[in-house]
C-alpha cells in the first residue's frame, strides 16, 4: 500500500535528518568563512543549467524527472553557498590594509605617489580575491531560481491532481466500468495461472520448491493461529498487576512489539511461499506484495489499539475510559487495520494507473466510506476521554485538552473525506483520510516511546512513579521525540523527501548575521565548550569552598565573596572561549548590540543597578552573611547575598528580600560586622523619696555580676532625670555578644525587681489628680452662674495653686488635668 510505503520512507528520512552531521572544522571558521577544498566547475554548471531550463520548458516532463533534477540542483546550490565564503580571511585583511592607508583623496586632491601605488595594488588584489565569491553568488542565485521554479511546478501539479473531479462513485452508471475492471483483471490473473500450470519449466520449478513452500505455509499458519494469542497472553500476564511494577511494564511493552513482528513475519513467509510456486504470474507477484503490506497494516493497527485501549486497566494508559469503551476502541482499531489491508490489496490487484478514473473511484469508495466511519467512531471515543465518574476523574491536563481537540479533528476528517469522495474528489479524499490514519498511528508510537522512556528512567534512578512522571529528564526526552517526529509527519502529509533534505541542508549551513554565519554546528560547539567551562568553574568553586578557603584566616563572608567572584569570572571566561571556539565574530554585532544596549539600559536600569551593587557588596564586603543589620526599618541576620538582592532573615523567622542598591545607597546599621560587642541600656524608675545612692549601688552590683558584661568598659549607672512619676536611672553595659541582648535585658530586669523588693525600694506607677469643675452637673442640678470677672480671677488663682502644688509634688509639670 502506498501509505505504508510512505510511512516507511518517512522513518528512513527522519533517521537521515536527525543523524548528527559530521562537519569537519575549517581553519577559517573563526573568521566566518567556510572554504571548500576545490572550486566549483562553472563550465559544467552552465551546461547543466541550460539543460535544466530546457527540461523545465518541455510540457511533457514528469514529476519523477523534476524531482531528480531538483536533487541535483540542490547539490550545486550547496557547493555555491560554500564557495561564497572563499578567501574571506584574506579579503578582510586587504580591507584593513586599505583602510590603514586612509580615505581616498577627494576630487581634485592628490596623495603621495607611493601611497597611491600601494592603494591601487591592494585594490587590484581585492578585486581578484572577490571574483570567486561573486561568481558563486551568481551561480547560487541561478540554481535557487531553478529550484523555486521546480517547486512551483510540482505544487501546481499536486494541487491540480487533488482538485481533479472524477466521476461520482455513487452514480450507478460508473459501477459497470468498475465491474469490467475487476472482471478484466481477474480474467488476466486466471489466464496467467493457467498458462503457468501448462508451462513445463514453471511446473518443474514448482515441484522443486514444493518442500520449502509447504514448510513456509505450515509455519505461517501455525504462527498466525497460535503465536499471536500466546504473545497477547504473556503481555496481559505481565500487565496484570495494574502497572504497579515498572520493570514488568517495560518488559511488557517490549514484548508487545512481538504482536507486530511475529505475525508480520508469518505473512512474509506466506507471500514468499506464493512467490516460490511461480504459478501466479505478474499479478500474483503484485498481489503478494499487497498481502505483505496488508498484514503489516492490520497487525500494526491491532497493536496500536491495545496500546491506547488496553485490556487490563492501567494507570499508565494514555486515555481514561471505562472497560466498555476500551473494548469498543480495540474493535475499531482492528477495523481500521482491516480497512487499510483491504485498500493495500485492492491497489496491488487493481493498480490505479491501469484503470479508468470512474472505475478507480467506484473501487476505492467503499474503503473510503468504511474508513471514514471508523475514524468518526474513534473520534467519538477520544471525546469520551476523562469523562468518568467524579470520584474516578483526574484533573485535566494539557494532554487531555489536546486529546479532545484531536477527537474533533478526527471526526471532521471521518465525515469530510467520504463526502468529498462521493462528490468525485477521490484523490483529495485519499490525501485527507489515509494520512490522518497514519498520523494517528505515529501518535500512538510517540505515546508508546514516551511511556517507555518514563518507565526506564524510573528503573535507572529507582524513583517512584509520581517522581518519574514529573522528572525533567524524561520530559526533555519526550520533547525531543516530538520534535524529531515532525519531519515524519511532514512526509506523511505529502512533503517530498528532497524538500526536507534541503531544509536540513539550510539548517546545517546556518544563517548570516552581518559578516558572521551561524549554523547548528556553531551553536553545538558553543554549548559544548560553555558547558565544559561551566563544569570546570563549579569544580574550582567546590575545591575553594571545601579545601582551600577553610584553611585560610578569611572570615566566612570573605570566603563567600571569593567563591562568588570566582564563579562570575569563570562563567565570563567560559562564554568568551565558547564564542571564540564557535567562530562567532562579535565585531559584526557591535552596532546591533550598541543599539540594543540603549533600550535595555532604560528598561533594565534597576536590575543593572542591583547587579553592580551586588558586585560592590562582594568586593568591599560592608555586609557579610551572618551579620546583624538594620536597613530601611528591617532588622535581622543576613542569610545570603546574590548579584541582585540580599536575603535578610528577621527575628520572626521571615525572609525579607532587599535589593542590593538599597544596601549601597541607603543607611545600613551593622551591629556585628567587625565584632560582636554591643551596648545595651536598661531604664529603671524608682519612687520619689528613695535613696538614690543605694539605687545606683544596687544597679552597679547587678551589672557587674552579669557574665556577658565586659570588664572594660565596666557597667555604668546614670541618674538621668527627675521624671514625672519617678527618679529615672539607666544601667548601661557592653556585652561580649550583643546577639544575646534581649536575653540579658530580661534576666537583668528580673534581678532588679528581686533586689528592689528585698531592699524595700518602690518602683512607682503613674498617678494623676483630677479636678472637676461644676460637680453638681453630675446630679442634674443647674450650674451656678459665675460672673466673668470672678471666672477670670478663679482661673488665675487655680493656675497659681497648680503651679505650687506641682512644685511640691516633685516637679511633675503639667501633671494635673481638668475635666469638664
Amino acid at each position: 500500500m502506498q501509505m505504508i510505503r510512505t510511512f516507511i520512507l518517512a522513518l528512513l528520512c527522519a533517521t537521515v535528518l536527525v543523524a548528527p552531521a559530521t562537519v569537519q572544522a575549517q581553519s577559517s571558521s573563526q573568521n566566518g568563512e567556510q572554504a571548500t577544498s576545490t572550486a566549483p566547475d562553472y563550465e559544467a554548471w552552465r551546461s547543466f543549467a541550460q539543460n535544466a531550463e530546457a527540461l523545465l520548458d518541455r510540457p511533457d516532463n514528469t514529476n519523477e524527472a523534476l524531482s531528480e533534477l531538483r536533487g541535483e540542483l540542490v547539490g550545486f546550490r550547496a557547493r555555491f553557498l560554500a564557495a561564497q565564503d572563499a578567501n574571506q580571511s584574506r579579503i578582510a585583511s586587504l580591507r584593513e590594509q586599505i583602510a590603514a592607508l586612509g580615505p581616498p583623496p577627494e576630487d581634485g586632491a592628490t596623495e603621495a605617489p607611493e601611497i597611491a601605488e600601494r592603494r591601487a595594488e591592494l585594490s587590484e588584489q581585492l578585486t581578484v580575491l572577490q571574483a570567486p565569491g561573486i561568481a558563486a553568488q551568481e551561480a547560487f542565485r541561478r540554481a535557487d531560481g531553478l529550484i523555486r521554479q521546480i517547486d512551483t511546478t510540482l505544487r501546481e501539479r499536486d494541487a491540480e491532481a487533488l482538485l481533479t473531479l472524477w466521476p461520482s462513485p455513487v452514480n450507478p452508471v460508473n459501477w459497470v466500468l468498475a465491474a469490467d475492471a475487476v472482471w478484466g483483471t481477474t480474467f488476466t490473473f486466471v489466464t496467467q495461472v493457467i498458462g503457468a500450470t501448462e508451462d513445463p519449466a514453471r511446473m518443474r520449478e514448482f515441484r522443486a520448491n514444493l518442500p520449502v513452500t509447504l514448510v513456509l505455509l505450515l509455519f505461517s499458519g501455525f504462527v498466525l493461529w497460535r503465536g499471536r494469542e500466546w504473545i497477547e497472553k504473556v503481555v496481559s500476564r505481565l500487565l496484570d498487576d495494574g502497572g504497579s511494577r515498572r520493570s514488568k511494564r517495560v518488559l511488557a511493552r517490549l514484548m508487545s512489539l512481538a504482536q507486530i513482528v511475529v505475525p508480520v513475519t508469518a505473512v512474509l513467509a506466506l507471500t514468499l511461499a506464493f512467490e516460490l510456486t511461480s504459478l501466479f504470474g505478474e499479478i500474483g507477484t503484485e498481489l503478494a506484495t499487497g498481502i505483505a503490506e496488508a498484514g503489516l497494516a492490520y497487525f500494526t493497527a491491532r497493536w496500536a489499539g491495545r496500546q491506547v485501549f488496553p485490556i487490563v486497566e492501567s494507570r499508565s494508559a494514555p486515555l481514561s475510559l471505562p472497560q466498555g469503551r476500551r473494548r469498543e476502541g480495540r474493535f475499531w482499531a482492528n477495523m481500521i487495520g482491516a480497512a487499510l489491508a483491504i485498500h493495500a490489496i485492492l491497489i496491488s490487484y487493481l493498480p490505479p494507473e491501469n484503470q479508468a478514473d470512474a472505475a478507480n473511484a467506484v473501487i476505492v469508495f467503499p474503503v473510503l466510506a468504511f474508513s471514514g466511519l471508523i475514524l468518526f467512531r474513534i473520534g467519538m471515543l477520544l471525546n469520551q476521554h476523562n469523562r468518568l465518574e467524579p470520584d474516578q476523574k483526574r484533573e485535566a491536563r494539557f494532554f487531555d485538552r489536546m486529546v479532545l481537540v484531536l477527537g474533533k479533528v478526527v471526526m471532521g476528517v471521518g465525515i469530510g473525506a467520504p463526502v468529498f469522495a462521493a462528490i468525485g474528489y477521490v484523490q483529495a479524499a485519499e490525501a485527507l483520510l489515509f494520512p490522518a490514519i497514519v498520523s494517528l498511528g505515529l501518535i500512538v508510537l510517540l505515546l508508546f516511546l514516551m511511556e517507555l522512556d518514563e518507565d526506564v528512567y524510573s528503573i535507572v534512578t529507582k524513583s517512584r512513579e509520581e517522581d518519574a512522571d514529573t522528572a525533567l529528564v524524561p520530559s526533555l526526552v519526550n520533547f525531543a521525540l516530538v520534535i524529531l517526529s515532525l519531519p515524519v509527519f511532514a512526509l506523511i502529509w505529502g512533503v517530498r523527501p528532497t524538500e526536507l533534505l534541503e531544509f536540513w541542508q539550510m539548517l546545517r549551513e546556518g544563517f548570516r548575521v552581518g559578516e558572521t554565519r551561524i549554523s547548528p554546528t556553531n551553536i553545538l560547539s558553543f554549548v559544548i565548550v560553555f558547558s565544559i567551562g561551566y563544569v570546570i568553574t563549579r569544580i574550582i568553586q567546590g575545591a575553594l569552598e571545601s579545601s582551600v578557603l577553610p584553611k585560610t584566616k578569611i572570615d566566612k563572608g570573605g570566603q563567600k565573596a571569593i567563591k562568588s567572584g570566582t564563579g562570575y569570572i569563570g562563567i565570563f571566561i567560559a562564554a568568551l572561549v565558547a564564542i571564540s571556539t564557535a567562530g562567532i565574530d562579535l565585531s559584526g554585532l557591535a552596532i546591533v548590540a550598541g543599539a540594543l544596549s540603549v533600550g535595555i539600559g532604560f528598561g533594565l536600569q534597576n536590575i543593572v543597578s542591583n547587579f553592580i551593587s551586588g558586585l560592590i557588596l562582594l568586593i568591599e564586603r560592608p555586609v557579610a552573611e551572618g551579620d546583624w543589620i538594620e536597613v530601611g526599618g528591617t532588622m535581622g541576620t543576613v542569610r545570603s547575598i546574590s548579584v541582585r538582592s540580599t536575603v535578610i532573615e528577621t527575628f520572626d523567622r521571615t525572609d525579607v528580600i532587599v535589593p542590593n542598591a538599597d544596601l549601597i545607597s541607603g543607611t545600613v546599621t551593622n551591629w556585628t560586622r567587625y565584632n560582636s560587642l554591643g551596648r545595651i541600656t536598661i531604664p529603671v524608675g524608682v519612687a520619689y523619696g528613695s535613696d538614690s545612692r543605694k539605687v545606683a549601688r544596687i544597679l552597679q552590683e547587678i551589672g557587674e555580676n552579669e557574665p556577658l558584661a565586659v570588664i572594660d568598659p565596666k557597667p555604668q549607672v546614670h541618674f538621668v532625670n527627675f521624671g514625672p512619676d519617678a527618679l529615672e536611672f539607666e544601667l548601661r553595659l557592653v556585652l561580649s555578644d550583643v546577639g544575646f541582648g534581649m536575653s540579658v535585658r530580661t534576666e537583668l530586669r528580673h534581678q532588679i525587681a528581686e533586689r528592689f523588693r528585698a531592699e524595700g525600694i518602690e518602683i512607682p506607677f503613674a498617678q494623676r489628680d483630677i479636678w472637676l469643675r461644676n460637680p453638681e452637673a453630675l446630679h442634674g442640678a443647674q450650674p451656678v452662674a459665675v460672673p466673668q470677672d470672678e471666672k477670670r480671677e478663679s482661673g488665675r488663682t487655680e493656675m497659681q495653686r497648680d503651679e505650687i502644688e506641682t512644685d511640691s509634688d516633685g516637679g511633675s509639670e503639667g501633671g494635673s488635668e481638668d475635666a469638664r
